[in-house]
């Protein structure tokens, strides 16, 4: 199929509140690999109180707890319809609080229990010691095959039943710091601790996303044309086994 008669509907939620440690990067940088194919993109910015219509693609990003306290209660409120898009293959990517949210919860030291929206099976209880740090993380999914980010989060996220990871941990601490895992994926729902941001250094995990968003929107796979990733790569390599 011609790239260039396709298009694509993406959705930045809450960038008002969320949006850590260049998180707003992630969604220039799926815009832009659409662009740069010749694929139209739909675009929208969605915040507190803004309807949320279908979109192929969602992205939300992180934040501090105030501001995660913020959205949550306004993300809760759209769970049916997200849960609904989500089984209809739309593409989820939550980065920290915002992955979080994806889950059933996340339970603060000293406050009350923040909603998620159940997009998985997973929580999120807060811990004691703040992770800091670059992280490398080995996936089963993506070639190449390792993700790079860099983590900053107190909270302990454990996965549930029928939730794979996104990959195991080389360098860093990921979910928890205790079982081996970064992040999490569940039918077309990604979620990972990793900022920095994440996708410009590691663009074939953004491939990967906008094709499962593809997918979703016509029904069949959509093979991408490449691009010329020197730069990205680079950065990749640049952090691939560095602690700090």
């Amino acid at each position: 199929m011609n790239t260039n008669k396709l298009k694509l509907s993406i959705a930045h939620l809450y960038p008002k509140h969320l949006n850590l440690y260049g998180d707003r990067g992630n969604v220039i940088t799926l815009v832009k690999r659409c662009e740069w194919r010749g694929i139209s993109v739909e675009f929208d910015e969605i915040n507190i109180g803004d309807e949320i219509e279908g979109h192929d693609l969602y992205f939300i990003g992180g934040g501090q707890d105030k501001q995660q306290e913020d959205v949550a209660q306004e993300l809760y409120s759209h769970k049916d319809e997200l849960i609904a898009q989500r089984d209809d293959g739309a593409v989820f990517l939550g980065i920290c609080g915002g992955y979080q949210l994806f889950g059933h919860y996340y339970q603060p030291h000293d406050k009350d229990r923040l909603q998620g929206i159940s997009l998985m099976d997973a929580y999120t209880v807060a811990g004691d010691k703040r992770f800091i740090g670059n992280v490398t993380v080995k996936t089963n999914f993506l070639t190449p095959n390792t993700l790079v980010g860099f983590e900053n989060h107190s909270g302990l996220t454990y996965l549930g039943e029928g939730v794979e990871a996104l990959g195991v941990v080389s360098v860093g601490n990921g979910n928890n710091g205790k079982d081996g895992f970064e992040g999490a994926r569940f039918k077309n729902v990604f979620g990972t601790y990793l900022h920095g941001s994440l996708l410009p250094k590691n663009p074939y995990f953004a491939d990967y996303l906008i094709s499962l968003a593809l997918e979703k929107r016509y029904g069949e796979k959509i093979n991408l044309e490449p691009l010329d990733d020197t730069f990205e790569q680079e950065a990749h390599k640049s952090v691939v086994g560095k602690a700090y």
